[in-house]
């Protein structure tokens, strides 16, 4: 009597360990014939001398599940080193195959590189999919990802923020070049990020053309700009919405004075400028706003004569309802966007193209906007009809 004769004969008393029992032993069955179909194919047993130099070698083996009537069993699927052998024991893997292809898409976007989302994908389901293969899926997101940058745009937004952030990015040579940026709210307080763009420094050309870019996509107004001291950012706002009114981000604001003063002194400066946003009217933050100016000019005249030239920007946001505020005097929300994506590249290191890049933005892009559809910024919702009034 075997040991398989014993244990079933044991199983018999217990009915519920008969089909634990049928499944390792399929599953062991399993395993024998795909290692004798490799053995067939390289036409040497393991650890052989006759296979030795032949060019071709066992190479591990991936995990796959498989459901049988005695329950789901996990088989070794064996690999040889040249990618030729493909066993015939199993039926081709197509279940879930569209699962997986959103899966992979989906740790695309979260940042997990594509031999890392191998690995995960066999482990997971079982399917061998070499970093190459999810590559080219990923790369079905590509016309997607146009078609974003193409689409027709709504046509009126009440804020829009513009900012830069720097990835890694191949050309000759690995730089960080600018990903320029632009996250609107509309009157009704639903977000999204309209659009971005890639180019190997920040400049206002470019910005320049992005904006002039929005108005021939079928966005034609545009009730306020927020953006930090880039030069010749108001004037380009200017050429494409003369209309639209600009708020100077008063956090890029804080980050000037505290690069231009002592360590000593900066707390104590940046204590009393904070309480400019605070106010509850334009006219308190203006006699905050002079204060600043009496208490600090004398150390730090250069500082004062910068903010005086830009005042007129600098307190726009008390123009609008109390209760949007806090999310129109800073750039903070896009930067928040900002963080998130250099969280989610920095696994990657730096891309290989532009167009890899892109792709991966573009996702990121779709799925903020997907994520914040038809919810309600914070605070405008209480003021839709306020904000409505705003345009013709």
């Amino acid at each position: 009597m075997n040991d398989f004769t014993k244990d079933f004969a044991q199983a018999l008393f217990n009915p519920d360990k008969i089909n634990d029992l049928l499944r390792k032993e399929l599953q062991q069955a399993v395993n024998n014939l795909l290692e004798a179909e490799l053995t067939a194919f390289l036409g040497y047993d393991p650890y052989a001398r006759n296979g030795w130099n032949t060019g071709n070698s066992r190479n591990g083996a991936y995990f796959r599940k498989v459901d049988t009537q005695f329950g789901p069993i996990e088989v070794q699927v064996p690999r040889d080193r040249n990618g030729q052998f493909h066993q015939h024991t199993l039926p081709d893997y197509k279940q879930h195959s569209d699962v997986l292809e959103s899966t992979i898409i989906k740790l695309y976007s979260k940042g997990v590189t594509t031999r890392e989302i191998a690995d995960l994908i066999e482990k997971m389901y079982g399917g061998y999919y070499s970093p190459a293969m999810v590559s080219n899926i990923s790369k079905e997101m590509i016309p997607k990802v146009e078609a974003y940058h193409q689409r027709h745009l709504s046509d009126k937004f009440f804020c829009v923020y513009l900012d830069a952030t720097y990835i890694p990015l191949k050309r000759v040579t690995y730089e960080r070049e600018a990903v320029y940026i632009a996250i609107g709210i509309k009157p009704n307080g639903h977000k999204e990020v309209i659009d971005y763009c890639i180019a190997p420094t920040e400049n206002i050309e470019i910005w320049s053309e992005m904006l002039k870019g929005f108005k021939s996509r079928g966005l034609e107004q545009v009730e306020l700009f927020l953006s930090d001291g880039v030069v010749g950012m108001k004037e380009a706002i200017c050429q494409s919405y003369p209309k639209a009114h600009f708020q100077r981000c008063l956090v890029h604001v804080m980050r000037n004075i505290s690069a231009k003063m002592r360590v000593d002194d900066r707390q104590k400066a940046l204590d009393e400028f904070k309480q400019i946003h605070t106010q509850s009217n334009k006219e308190m933050a203006v006699q905050v706003l002079h204060e600043f100016y009496q208490n600090w000019e004398k150390a730090y005249k250069n500082v004062v004569r910068d903010l005086r030239q830009v005042e007129p920007d600098l307190l726009t946001f008390y123009n609008y309802p109390p209760a949007i505020r806090a999310s129109i005097y800073s750039t903070n929300m896009i930067e928040s966007f900002n963080n998130r994506l250099k969280r989610k590249t920095k696994p990657k290191t730096e891309f290989p193209t532009e167009q890899s890049l892109d792709t991966f933005i573009g996702v990121q892009a779709m799925d903020y906007n997907d994520r914040y559809f038809n919810r309600i910024h914070k605070g405008f919702g209480q003021v839709r009809d306020t904000l409505e009034s705003y345009f013709d």
